[in-house]
């Protein structure tokens, strides 16, 4: 079926307290408007985004990510209020589902629901022990008669426990019909979407209840609702990947963003953070790492490395107190206690205790080049840009400035002084 799906997305979200737009907090590494629209393009290509409050922000997010998607400026001074939001706005399908910008953990699945009644009107709610703050749906045989809204709700309609959820399938024409109808004689001076509930009832217009999960529907308002919603999206992901074979180790204490990627069995040690559009094939991460934006192949990292954005690790081993950051590494072993950034080493390479390389001079980053079995000393600074060929030794404790040629030893310290009896004269003391 043809449908116009419409997220409304231009609210303030004043309870997020916050200066960042409600709909650009992040949830599993992406805003959570995100979320929906990924969810609204498995069921349609024509989809539009109502946008106000910081409409440049949040429009030129939605336009480096979502480039087809059609954004629609609510005039809020004129028009307040989600009914408003749809003024003016033209819907080219017969159907149109319309969505909230803040429900980032609605499923296409269910959605599907809503877009298969055969009434004029279907309206997703679900019920809850306690109501408090949401719409409350009045259900007579099995049709929806009316929504109130808490604000103007009397004491006898907040006993119900059925809840709108917010989201909705309409016929079109329907919708634009009762779009122009709306008026704004309510306790905040705003355009209601709920009111047409109570004209399509006037005129006796079928309104399907659709039950929800009141989970996968919850509208998150505040940065604890934020908290309950990522904790659910954590569950579901590390669910789908133990499901396909990873090993998670006390999965919980791990966080894992919705765009990483996994390819064959991994392990997974507790407390280990995995960001961007990482992936990890046939690896084991061990605890408290944390790897951004970067591909770990066959390898294993940690415990307590970090593993810093554009970095690709293949058959190699990097150990506690790591970090890498925009290098590649082949089948090399970098124990503990190293800084590699921006740097490429080849396979059969060690990097020994306390190495750095020194890729940034205040003004410019450089790289590190470093060959095929080379063995480079504990607490040396290579100090790029520099490149060590193949089959060399540096050694421990130099500072390299130039270029190492094959099968050569590098070294550079200054001649070790000994001053006999020194402590005693120094402290004072017999010997």
């Amino acid at each position: 079926m043809s449908i116009s799906i419409v997220i409304l997305a231009a609210g303030k979200g004043t309870r997020m307290k916050s200066q960042l737009p409600k709909v650009l907090h992040k949830i599993a590494g992406k805003p959570m408007l995100f979320h929906i629209i990924s969810q609204a393009q498995k069921i349609s290509n024509d989809i539009t985004v109502v946008l106000a409050h910081q409409f440049d922000l949040v429009k030129k997010e939605l336009e480096n990510n979502f480039p087809n998607i059609k954004i629609h400026k609510q005039d809020i001074d004129t028009f307040p209020g989600t009914g408003g939001a749809l003024k003016n706005l033209t819907l080219k399908s017969k159907k149109t589902l319309i969505l909230n910008g803040d429900m980032p953990l609605v499923k296409a699945k269910s959605l599907q629901k809503l877009i298969e009644s055969k009434a004029p009107i279907a309206m997703s709610v679900f019920e809850l022990e306690n109501p408090s703050g949401y719409g409350r749906v009045v259900i007579q045989n099995n049709q929806v008669t009316a929504i109130v809204e808490e604000k103007d709700a009397t004491n006898e309609i907040k006993q119900i426990k059925t809840v709108n959820a917010g989201v909705y399938a309409i016929d079109s024409n329907l919708l634009n019909e009762f779009i122009a109808q709306l008026q704004n004689n309510n306790a905040q001076k705003e355009y209601y979407l709920t009111n047409i509930i109570e004209y399509a009832a006037q005129k006796n217009i079928a309104i399907e209840p659709i039950f929800v999960d009141s989970k996968e529907f919850m509208g998150v308002n505040s940065k604890l609702h934020l908290a309950i919603a990522d904790e659910i999206m954590q569950d579901e992901i590390k669910t789908k990947l133990m499901n396909e074979g990873v090993l998670f180790i006390n999965p919980k204490s791990s966080y894992i963003e919705a765009d990483v990627r996994f390819k064959d069995e991994c392990i997974i040690e507790p407390g280990v953070i995995i960001s961007g559009k990482s992936v990890i094939e046939a690896s084991h991460i061990k605890a408290y790492s944390v790897i951004e934006n970067s591909s770990i192949i066959k390898s294993q990292i940690g415990p307590m490395a970090h593993i810093r954005p554009k970095s690709f690790i293949k058959d190699s081993k990097i150990g506690n107190f790591v970090e890498v950051k925009k290098s590649y590494l082949n089948n090399v072993k970098a124990g503990h206690l190293s800084y590699l950034g921006d740097s490429e080493i080849e396979s059969g390479t060690n990097i020994g205790a306390g190495v750095i390389t020194c890729n940034y001079d205040g003004k410019a980053k450089y790289k590190t080049k470093i060959g095929k079995n080379v063995f480079v000393g504990s607490d040396s600074q290579l100090v790029a840009p520099v490149t060590i060929e193949d089959d060399t030794i540096i050694a421990a404790g130099s500072t390299i400035t130039s270029d190492v040629p094959k099968g050569a030893l590098a070294i550079s310290r200054i001649k070790q002084k000994i001053i006999e009896g020194f402590f005693y004269k120094f402290f004072n003391k017999k010997s």
